[in-house]
């Protein structure tokens, strides 16, 4: 099982902490860091736009990826959130195997559901 970093935005704070801790309480994440706010500008319908927005960056699974993304788009108020996971090549053994067993409990919950 590898490791993603899985990137998206939000509008302000209250909604970055409130997704935030949707996330790691459903085990879709192990951690999430909610950074200072950005000034992002980008085209958007044919028009260049600017918005502040608060960066997340999320520690996941790969198993957990499919669930966390439609986690995000339920709840995320974008019409067209961003979200990019980048795989982890690279890390401390124990940090890596921390994340997968912190998301890992409630893959095995759907997979073996308890009688």
């Amino acid at each position: 099982m590898n490791m993603l970093l899985v990137l998206t935005n939000l509008p302000d704070r209250a909604t970055a902490e409130a997704l935030a801790t949707v996330l790691v309480e459903d085990r879709l994440a192990a951690c999430v860091n909610i950074l200072q706010p950005c000034r992002s500008v980008y085209r958007w319908q044919g028009a260049v736009e600017t918005a502040e927005e608060v960066p997340l960056l999320i520690k996941t699974s790969e198993a957990r990826y499919a669930a966390l993304e439609n986690a995000i788009r339920v709840r995320h108020p974008y019409e067209t959130p961003e979200i990019i996971a980048v795989p982890v090549a690279l890390g401390l053994p124990d940090y890596l195997a921390w994340v997968m067993t912190e998301t890992w409990a409630e893959t095995l919950t759907e997979h073996w559901p308890s009688p």
